[in-house]
């Protein structure tokens, strides 16, 4: 092998091993958008007659997993502290409040989280 064969091959490796591969669905926002996907599907249980949607009560529980917050409560203060970060990690335009969410989140079926 020649010199310059050899220092291309050297380059293209480099270039192959710095190269970054980004897999859409095997990421943190792939694996959100997943979940919002499936809670958009949710039926609406009850009247309907909520001004914060059931996707994004669905999305704040869901965000307080994932965050670990120990309490409802924690995260409540969470939510009024930090309110860009749950927009925009979780795309959560209204959250709950403590008190409001296990009410909206208690009729929900459970079967219906899981997609068929």
């Amino acid at each position: 092998m020649t010199r310059r064969r050899f220092q291309r091959q050297r380059e293209a490796d480099r270039r192959w091993l710095f190269k970054t591969r980004v897999r859409k669905h095997l990421n943190a926002d792939g694996l959100n958008g997943a979940v919002r996907k499936t809670f958009e599907q949710v039926p609406q249980p009850g009247n309907g007659d909520y001004t914060i949607p059931l996707t994004d009560c669905l999305m704040s529980g869901y965000a307080m997993f994932v965050l670990k917050d120990p309490s409802l409560l924690a995260f409540d203060r969470r939510r009024i502290a930090e309110q860009h970060n749950l927009e925009s990690i979780f795309g959560i335009k209204q959250a709950p409040c403590d008190t409001q969410m296990p009410t909206r989140l208690d009729p929900v079926e459970p079967d219906s989280l899981r997609p068929g």
